[in-house]
């Protein structure tokens, strides 16, 4: 592992000490993103593809970028900087160097993607000037900085966590050549400790199993995370000898010749063929056991490697909390694993662990390089306000919505509203639930959400198929009061962004006995296996949010409602989409989900909608058609 040199305050131009506000952009790749930043706190963030309804948008977040000055009432010219999450030249060096590498291999992909990187995309920042006079012509520019990829994630895992001082882990695919780093964080400094670099790639690696398995990269990972449970880790002995050399510490290397991400369109080919029992399924074809057994091999290796890297970053420290970031962070299976295995005390996810949290990282980083305080440091929260940072609607607008559609609603005060909509709930009835600020990340809080009561073990076959359009294999999450977690899920702290798995509590699960004898693959599904089966995954575990008054009152109103009419404070959390598209971000896009499926009810602020009353609704092409398959 190689010992880490500079970071995210090393090299960067100074363009003065004041502590102002920051605007942070991640684009040009995937799930591009705008955050802003004053006082050193998180005001405003979102994705592009919320705007745009393009799921994980590449281009410049014109739309993100004016809500977040709208949202803080700034100018561009009042802004300190602008900060680029990561280095185009740098990254530049390293594509051209992996295409040196692989030469001549890789000559196809060479040609077709050079004359990008040898023009706008090595100047990036350049690009980035030219948006931002587009969207404030005649006004003063605020200097452009750049801060490396790791640099911006690590800042965003640490920065915003509760934690004076922690270990820092930061996972995903590349960066500019960066793929594994391990910091520590202080105050409000990071110092590097050490990395791994392209294409020695954790990230690579499990892309490379989603790639094979039939689902897409940068995008189906997390469905290969879900598929897991359904097999058995009959490859993972193949992977370690074959794939990925682990060592002590975790760090690995990859072995590339069983690999075609460094220089093709793929990410693997023959050679996996010949070492995984023949081709890659094809997208929407049959899943067989082997997805099942790969998917399960891929999980375990990746939890292992997880595991020793986070006690090689404690270990270094002298750290007993941990915080995380990169895409791999978002595989809550490996976060629980290391919750439970008790590495250490305590440990905080960014919520939007991604690419698209590489935008807040980059704002943070540069703010604290300019002196910004970490003010919430001590009082017992994080700076992430619930994640719910992104566009919210107020019921004016709302109203103003339903009298020009024609929508029929009842508006009512906010404790009938959450007693009648548990009331719905306990009856099986599916809620779309449209409230407040949008959250920032690729999961649903509680503000765009669609909820249903977890005690139906018909409801997760109802909603994927019905309702979310999508694979039955696909677990669905619970949303638990904070206080009631323990009772319900082996969950050894909060878990307030849905980043943390754990098992279903004993008293809470049904054992299956003889009659789950000889089940095996997509027919579990049909087995009981818990109190609240439609959020209970095959092995008995469930992607818990636990939900406190102070992340998002009233959300934690309506569980207390369902708890106290059925005795379960849990509840179904899916977010407020169908497959392929983003989630829902003002009124007409709920209202339009709501219409398309098969939700009964919909509440807007405080405004419940039931479709028996609604309008027939009609629109002008098959809408389906229009979604892609992700």
């Amino acid at each position: 592992m190689r010992t880490g040199r500079g970071g995210a305050r090393a090299g960067r131009p100074d363009h003065g000490g004041a502590d102002g506000p920051v605007l942070g952009i991640s684009a040009y790749y995937h799930d591009s993103a705008a955050a802003l930043v004053a006082g050193g706190a998180p005001l405003a963030a979102a994705q592009e593809e919320r705007f745009t309804r393009r799921r994980h948008d590449p281009g410049f977040p014109s739309h993100a970028v004016a809500y977040c000055l709208r949202e803080a009432g700034l100018r561009l010219d009042e802004l300190a900087a602008v900060a680029f999450y990561e280095d185009p030249a740098l990254k530049f060096r390293r594509v051209l160097a992996t295409w040196l590498a692989t030469a001549p291999r890789g000559f196809p992909v060479f040609r077709r993607t050079f004359p990008q990187w040898a023009g706008w995309k090595r100047r990036a920042l350049d690009e980035v000037r030219a948006h931002l006079r587009g969207l404030a012509p005649g006004r003063r520019l605020p200097p452009v900085v750049a801060h490396r990829h790791h640099a911006s994630h690590a800042a965003s895992a640490f920065f915003p966590s509760p934690y004076p001082s922690a270990a820092v882990l930061c996972v995903d695919g590349v960066g500019e050549w960066a793929t594994t780093t391990l910091w520590h964080g202080r105050g409000t400094g990071l110092r590097p400790l050490a990395e791994l670099r392209f294409p020695h790639s954790l990230g690579m690696l499990y892309s490379a199993f989603t790639y094979f398995c039939g689902f897409k990269v940068d995008s189906g990972e997390y469905k290969l995370m879900g598929l897991a449970p359904y097999g058995t880790p009959r490859y993972a002995p193949l992977i370690r000898q074959r794939l990925i050399d682990v060592k002590p510490d975790g760090s690995f290397r990859l072995d590339l010749s069983r690999f075609t991400f460094q220089y093709g369109r793929t990410m693997a080919g023959r050679a996996f063929e010949e070492l995984f029992d023949g081709p890659r399924r094809t997208p929407e074809g049959p899943l067989t056991e082997r997805e099942f057994d790969l998917a399960a091999s891929v999980q375990q290796v990746t939890e292992e490697v997880v595991l020793r890297l986070a006690r090689t970053a404690l270990e270094r420290t002298g750290e007993r909390r941990l915080c995380l970031a990169g895409g791999v962070a978002l595989n809550c299976v490996a976060n629980g694993r290391i919750l439970a295995d008790g590495v250490c005390e305590e440990v905080w996810v960014q919520p939007a662990a991604g690419d698209a949290g590489g935008a807040l990282g980059a704002a943070l980083a540069e703010a604290h390089r300019r002196g910004a305080p970490r003010a919430h440091v001590g009082r017992g929260t994080d700076a992430m306000r619930g994640a719910l940072l992104g566009p919210g609607y107020g019921d004016r607008e709302i109203a103003e919505f339903l009298t020009r559609g024609g929508y029929p609603a009842v508006r009512l005060p906010e404790r009938e509203l959450v007693e009648r909509v548990s009331a719905e709930l306990a009856r099986g009835r599916v809620v779309g639930w449209f409230q407040g600020r949008m959250e920032f990340g690729p999961r649903a809080l509680g503000n765009r959400s669609i909820l249903a009561d977890p005690r139906d073990p018909a409801m997760q076959s109802t909603l994927n198929l019905k309702t979310k359009f999508r694979e039955s294999f696909r677990p669905f999450a619970p949303a638990v009061l904070a206080e009631d977690a323990k009772d319900w899920f082996d969950l050894a702290s909060e878990s307030p962004y849905m980043l943390l798995t754990a098992q279903v509590a004993a008293a809470r699960r049904r054992e299956c006995g003889d009659a789950a004898e000889g089940v095996r693959g997509l027919d579990l599904l049909r087995v009981p296996r818990s109190t609240i089966p439609a959020v209970t995954h095959v092995d008995g575990s469930a992607r818990v949010q636990t939900v406190t008054a102070g992340h998002n009152a009233r959300f934690h109103a309506l569980l207390t409602a369902f708890r106290d009419r059925t005795g379960c404070p849990v509840l179904v959390n899916t977010s407020f989409n169908v497959r392929g598209e983003p989630i829902v971000r003002d009124p007409g896009e709920a209202y339009a989900c709501f219409m398309r499926t098969r939700i009964d009810l919909l509440v807007l602020g405080d405004f419940l909608l039931d479709k028996r009353d609604q309008p027939k609704w009609r629109e002008e092409d098959d809408w389906r058609a229009r979604i892609p398959v992700d």
